[in-house]
């Protein structure tokens, strides 16, 4: 058979809609992109455990997807793989009392008269996102023992080094946790904790070094203790963003 009667059936199997091609949808892109900063009021008032004493500012932006606001975010954003980014996210809280009357502000407005009218509305400092810049999916990280007023995180590759707070409330960890894995890599207790007596921040951000892979952690009011991490290859999944359509079926002859 000859190659130009090889590529006619090529041809004529691609116009009937049976050629390896015919049912693969097009790849649909999505834009993803962190918004301008911009500043809110913020207070220890308004967000209990996270703000600091006298800080009366956050720098937040905006998480859009589309063009279409999905979350308020904080802070820097690391870059886990190519396609795929972390970031905090900052989450607006309603403060009224059933006995207030005000509405809800608009969504996406952060100017002046905005926060005048709606002053019962707060700001928080909130858990980590997973986002990722081809299927635009925007996932919370439930990282172990994580408490927003305590954990200062601080990222390398796909770890995530923070002080960390147990259920009960009573026992500072050091922990290493790594994205889509179920159990942290690393978790050693630091010290007692007491809820109502604290030092601010409970402790400073940990420092990372690579060559050999090293955490060193700095509670508050102790000398800083270091850890070696056995490396291990990324286990998180970022799916293609591909939509495979279902062929139909062959007509009846």
């Amino acid at each position: 058979m000859s190659k130009y009667v090889v590529f006619a059936l090529m041809i004529i199997a691609a116009e009937m809609g049976v050629g390896p091609l015919a049912h693969a949808a097009p790849r649909k892109p999505h834009s993803v992109v962190l918004g301008a900063v911009k500043r809110v009021s913020y207070s220890k008032t308004g967000d209990p455990s996270g703000a600091a004493t006298g800080e009366d500012a956050l720098k937040v932006r905006a998480l859009l997807v589309d063009g279409v606001l999905k979350e308020w975010t904080t802070g820097d954003a690391h870059d886990v793989t190519d396609r795929s980014f972390v970031v905090r996210r900052v989450i607006r809280l309603n403060d009224a009392l059933p006995t207030d009357k005000s509405g809800p502000p608009e969504k996406a407005s952060l100017d002046k008269a905005s926060h005048d009218k709606a002053s019962q509305w707060v700001w928080q400092r909130g858990p980590w996102l997973l986002v990722d810049r081809t299927t635009g999916r925007v996932t919370a990280l439930r990282l172990p023992d994580y408490d927003p007023g305590v954990s200062q995180v601080s990222w390398f590759r796909d770890y995530a080094a923070y002080c960390g707070l147990t259920p009960s409330g009573k026992s500072l960890y050091a922990v290493v946790a790594q994205i889509a894995a179920r159990k942290p890599v690393l978790a050693k207790k630091l010290a007692a904790f007491d809820a109502e007596n604290h030092p601010d921040p409970v402790c400073a951000p940990p420092e990372w070094q690579r060559e050999p892979l090293r955490i060193a952690f700095h509670p508050a009011g102790s000398d800083a203790v270091s850890y070696d991490i056995v490396p291990g290859s990324a286990v998180m999944v970022e799916d293609t963003g591909d939509e495979v359509e279902t062929p139909e079926p062959a007509p009846a002859k």
